[in-house]
């Protein structure tokens, strides 16, 4: 690029912000100030309400609303023999995607807001030294700018997001607060489609699951803020390649939706912002897979246990989640459209195994007192080697810890999932991950 300018060169620029801000003059106040980092979370909701609506959104009659109930009722009473974890479902609901868009969305603004903060940052601060000075005054506009292109990437892959969960749980945290579990009547008939197994059987499967997942998160504490401050974790370590962003803007026109919204889609899938690879990078990316790997293992050990013999079905239903998951879920696609972040499903698979043999030698209580605090739970490493984990101690079984040497109210900073540095997490945190 001529001076090594993006978009060309400084008067491009100028003339581009100048544009942006003509475009911003003339749009309507969203109704609220921008969130955290710029990004306009209220923007992001409407988005993704607008990307929902477009294919249309069935409301929610009475008899899905009774029959999704009595699914996630009785499957909460199945759970009581496959963990030690008492039931954590307050309420039982049934939604339409919509209203998965409205009860979740202040939940991915929290997630979501530390890594569309370092974007948005980057925007600016990315910037050469030359156009710093000569846009000036036009800096806050650059972010403005940032913030709008990503409450618009935001919102697309959360309204897409929202045609592919079954609940409020598939993301690995509950999205609607702990206790309030829901299932989505339409995206749970989609997930039964071709697969020849009885409604009831893939409505009790995927309640279930639900179950699973609130049980988890309302009787371990210190769950939820860790699974958060490794997010965050993750987005300090943020670096973005602004080239990519510069090149793809220097192409269309800022006052086009629709040139807009197909850069903002990416026919390649990844998006404007795209993190790079760094050894912080991978480090915190790999602490962060094995949390939620450990997370989705545990639900879907206690799950098959619990279902076994209830449904004549069950191995199948199990075999088409593995199967929804290795084709790229719905977790990894919205992080993925996000940030670039994408979870491996091959850890999903050894987590399961370790808790597996860790109930099988330790037994049911063995296996789920290792939630009662982080610095019990395996490490990236332990997936590796779950035997060592397992029967690591004197005789059999894990080694024998006392709690009593952690406090009550324990710290969730730092990785809890037993990664020491970022020299343990050396492996490409996004390479091959189908075996």
């Amino acid at each position: 690029m001529p001076g090594g300018f993006p978009f060309g060169d400084p008067q491009q620029m100028a003339q581009m912000l100048r544009q942006f801000a003509d475009m911003m003059a003339a749009q309507p106040a969203p109704g609220a100030p921008s969130g955290e980092g710029g990004v306009s979370w209220d923007v992001a909701k409407n988005i993704a309400r607008h990307t929902v609506s477009a294919k249309g959104d069935a409301s929610i009659g009475p008899i899905d609303n009774a029959h999704m109930q009595e699914a996630l009722r009785l499957a909460d009473l199945w759970l009581n023999e496959a963990t030690t974890l008492p039931s954590g479902v307050q309420t039982m609901e049934a939604w339409s995607r919509s209203e998965w868009v409205e009860r979740t969305m202040d939940t991915w603004a929290r997630l979501c807001g530390p890594l569309t903060s370092r974007i948005v940052e980057s925007m600016g601060q990315n910037l050469p030294e030359e156009m710093q000075s000569m846009a000036g005054p036009f800096m806050g506009m650059v972010r403005q700018m940032g913030g709008m292109l990503v409450a618009q990437q935001a919102g697309q892959a959360i309204g897409e997001l929202a045609r592919e969960v079954v609940g409020s749980t598939d993301v690995g945290v509950p999205l609607a607060g702990e206790g309030r579990a829901a299932l989505l009547p339409s995206s749970v008939t989609e997930f039964g489609e071709g697969l020849g197994i009885p409604q009831d059987e893939v409505r009790l499967y995927l309640a279930a699951r639900e179950a699973a997942h609130h049980r988890l998160f309302s009787h371990v504490p210190w769950l939820r803020s860790h699974v958060f401050s490794l997010v965050e974790e993750y987005a300090l370590g943020m670096s973005f390649d602004m080239s990519g962003l510069e090149e793809k803007l220097g192409h269309i026109d800022i006052s086009n939706p629709e040139a807009l919204q197909e850069a903002l889609s990416g026919a390649e899938g990844g998006g404007l912002f795209q993190p790079e690879d760094t050894p912080r990078q991978k480090a915190s990316l790999a602490r962060l897979e094995t949390a939620l790997a450990l997370i989705e293992g545990w639900v879907s050990t206690v799950v098959d246990a619990s279902v076994t013999d209830r449904l004549p079905q069950a191995a199948s239903l199990g075999e088409a989640m593995r199967r929804r998951r290795a084709s790229g879920g719905p977790a990894e696609q919205t992080f993925a459209a996000l940030v670039g972040l994408e979870m491996r499903p091959r850890r999903v698979r050894e987590a399961a195994a370790l808790w597996t043999a860790l109930g099988e030698a330790r037994g049911m209580e063995g296996r789920d007192a290792v939630w009662e605090h982080p610095d019990l739970m395996p490490s990236s490493a332990d997936l590796d080697d779950p035997d060592a984990f397992v029967h690591g101690g004197a005789g059999t079984g894990m080694p024998d810890i006392d709690i009593s040497q952690f406090t009550d109210a324990p710290s969730t900073e730092g990785p809890a999932d037993g990664t020491k540095d970022e020299g343990e997490a050396g492996t490409d945190a996004k390479g091959d991950d189908t075996g």
